[in-house]
């Protein structure tokens, strides 16, 4: 036994100092080779997932959308390409609807008029910078035309000769053109839109040239109905606007679609209340935020007129008017202009907004202010509020005539009109108006008298 352990030969293995016979050798074998073809394999496995994933991650970046690249500037601040590009489009636009649309040599000189004055005034299209073309409507020309209108001047862009508050002083190479102060300067308050405000009132100054009614509709369409009639019923409405303390523009609104329904159609007194209140629930719906129900405004009429009668009437309306009611009216323009007119007060003037509201709201009622468009009438009340206030300095300067784009003489007809209402001189007995102004929240402003306007004022 001990001669068999000293030999170390095939059948006897030394491992550790112990004994190894040949099957435990075998064995031994056995489990080593198992063991690496098991870590081959299990080396083989992460292989193929590492693998797998790989190519699952090459797939989902082939197929994941691309990103977009950075948007470049793109605002709309500045303009001037889209108005030379609008204006040369409108120009080739206008002349082939005038060849195609004018029946007469007459019609088409004064087509051509009218792109001429666009031209040299406006210098864009009759939206600004939306494209609207200004050849797309000859009706409207012919009308301007008749009417004596133009479209007012391209708004401004900043400029040195614009004096801002902040403003120091300006170079000398504009010291004679005349200096305005910069009402849009504020743009902290994102209310006043003052980057786009320009172009606004730009647009809203074309847009008061179309759907006007000329001034004469109540003698040649009506024939039932009369001025007096008008006026009596307007006078009424205004008590009714107190009455459920609807804002001023449902007021002005309800006036403009009256007038324009009559302008159009033919309308027997005894249905010219319903028309009115009509109108009044159209305005309301678009203007309020809540607005009154059809039941209040049969009941403001003491039941005179039924549920079924205004909602007929209101699809009459809505009809005539293509389901298009809005339109710039003098209250639109006279928050603009009274901004102008006290832009270089240090405290805005409470008294000088009541009273321009005050002289705007009259024209409502009077039939004979319809040959003024809105913005006229509403630089006007600015103009005779200011001299109402204050005759020791001129009531115009060149920060409103910027704004307005109306010189003191251009309203020389109209605030001598205004001033006749406001003194009442024809002996006007319709005074809910006056009443209105005269409580104490509106600084009693229709107690105040206007002086002799002088002439050299113009």
């Amino acid at each position: 036994m001990g001669s068999e352990n000293a030999v170390c030969g095939n059948n006897i293995l030394q491992l550790h100092g112990r004994p190894v016979t040949r099957a435990l050798a075998s064995a031994i074998r056995a489990s080593s080779k198992s063991s690496i073809e098991s870590a081959t394999t299990q080396n083989q496995g992460r292989v193929l997932r590492a693998n797998s994933k790989r190519t699952a991650l090459d797939e989902k970046k082939a197929n994941a959308p691309k990103k977009r690249a950075i948007l470049k500037d793109i605002t709309n601040v500045t303009c001037e390409n889209s108005y030379t590009s609008c204006f040369n489009v409108a120009r080739k636009k206008g002349r082939a609807t005038s060849s195609k649309v004018a029946s007469s040599s007459a019609t088409s000189q004064v087509t051509d008029a009218k792109v001429e004055v666009v031209s040299n005034s406006a210098g864009g299209s009759l939206s600004g910078c939306t494209g609207t073309s200004l050849g797309t409507n000859e009706a409207s020309y012919i009308f301007m035309a008749k009417q004596g209108s133009s479209l007012p001047p391209k708004p401004l862009e900043r400029s040195a000769s614009t004096v801002d508050r902040s403003c120091v002083g300006a170079s000398s190479s504009v010291a004679s053109t005349p200096k305005f102060v910069d009402i849009d300067s504020d743009d902290k308050d994102p209310l006043l839109c003052s980057l786009y405000a320009p172009d606004i009132y730009y647009n809203l100054r074309v847009a008061e040239l179309k759907r006007r009614p000329f001034p004469d509709f109540m003698e040649k369409r009506q024939r039932d109905v009369t001025q007096t009639m008008r006026g009596i019923l307007v006078d009424w409405l205004v008590e009714v606007s107190e009455e459920y303390t609807l804002v001023p523009d449902t007021l002005y609104l309800t006036v403009y679609l009256i007038d324009w329904f009559l302008y159009g159609n033919y309308m027997e007194r005894q249905r010219l209340q319903l028309l009115g209140i009509t109108c009044m629930l159209i305005a309301s719906k678009y203007e309020e935020i809540s607005a009154p129900r059809i039941e209040e405004f049969c009941f403001i009429t003491d039941n005179t007129y039924t549920r079924d009668q205004v909602l007929e009437m209101e699809s009459q309306v809505l009809k005539h008017f293509s389901f298009q009611i809005y339109t710039p009216t003098s209250k639109t323009f006279l928050r603009r202009f009274l901004r102008a007119a006290q832009a270089s007060y240090s405290n805005p003037s409470l008294e000088i907004e009541f009273l321009a509201n005050y002289l705007t709201e009259l024209t409502l009622v009077d039939y004979q202010f319809l040959k003024f468009l809105p913005s006229v009438i509403a630089a006007s009340a600015v103009f005779l509020a200011k001299w109402t206030l204050n005759q020791s300095s001129h009531p115009w300067n060149p920060t409103l005539e910027h704004y307005t784009t109306y010189k003191a003489s251009d309203l020389k007809a109209s605030v001598h009109a205004l001033q006749d209402l406001q003194l009442n001189t024809k002996g006007c007995p319709l005074n809910s108006i006056r009443m209105k102004y005269r409580q104490d929240k509106f600084k009693s402003v229709a107690v105040f008298t206007s002086p002799e306007l002088p002439e050299k004022l113009f």
